[in-house]
């Protein structure tokens, strides 16, 4: 870091922390009070399956975590990442930077509602989905604008992602979500509604022993009917440590294939 500490200083603006990731390997600008991005995040870049020459599409990025992630792998061609609050925008642009991504990774300020407006149809082979979870009459709103419209359904609900994908994703193109486990029945079933196929599926668990937390689903547009579930993944052990299972998953994003900076 200290190597970096004149050009993290230039980027990073008052209020902001640089959070490290997977061995240095990523450099995430944050709000220190804000919307900040969970475990789930770095669940769901693992989960993304790459093919060489594909270009992802990273909707309601937020930070720009998963897209900055998955577009470290060399397969990788390209990943735009959209999100509808403008500050998250900047600052994912700026995190862009920092990693010294910026031929791979674009930030779009924009509206998944209003997708027809900023692509083309059928432009991306990878759709990449942490929509927000909640629904509005669902819990008490945060008073935070930024982690209230990450975490309710304000300005786009799944279908309105699903929906998105559909228009932007080629044939036989891919979708990755995670959600909360608790709504699996109403994802899988949206996901049909859209012609988004679900192919695969891993169930995530807090401990051994609780209830399952989210549900990480891979979808192929329009693709024939047969669902892999995958073994669960349970996040802490007894002792509040990660899990083997969790830290293999840490391990394998700190070690996927890097991109070059060309």
């Amino acid at each position: 870091m200290k190597k970096n500490a004149p050009r993290v200083a230039m980027l990073r603006k008052k209020g902001e922390t640089v959070d490290e990731l997977l061995d240095r390997r990523v450099k995430i600008l944050q709000k220190e009070k804000g919307y900040r991005f969970s475990v789930d995040a770095l669940l769901l870049a693992h989960f993304v399956r790459v093919k060489k020459g594909d270009l992802i599409a990273d909707l309601g990025t937020g930070s720009g975590v998963i897209a900055i992630i998955v577009a470290q792998r060399k397969e990788c061609c390209q990943a735009v990442g959209v999100d509808i609050q403008e500050e998250l925008v900047d600052m994912a642009r700026r995190s862009v930077m920092l990693n010294d991504l910026q031929v791979k990774i674009s930030i779009r300020h924009g509206d998944v509602r209003k997708i027809e407006s900023l692509f083309k149809p059928e432009s991306f082979d990878v759709s990449i989905l942490n929509p927000p979870y909640r629904k509005v009459s669902s819990g008490k709103l945060n008073p935070d604008a930024e982690k209230s419209v990450a975490r309710h359904e304000i300005k786009g609900s799944l279908r309105d992602f699903l929906k998105a994908s559909q228009y932007l994703l080629k044939k036989s193109g891919r979708v990755y979500i995670i959600y909360p486990a608790t709504r699996m029945v109403g994802l899988l079933s949206s996901m049909r509604t859209a012609g988004m196929e679900p192919k695969r599926m891993r169930i995530v668990h807090s401990h051994y022993s609780s209830r399952g937390e989210f549900v990480l689903v891979e979808g192929v547009k329009n693709g024939r009917e047969e669902l892999e579930i995958l073994p669960p993944l349970t996040v802490y052990s007894e002792n509040g440590q990660y899990t083997e299972a969790m830290n293999a998953v840490f391990r394998e994003l700190s070690c996927f294939p890097k991109a070059s900076a060309e």
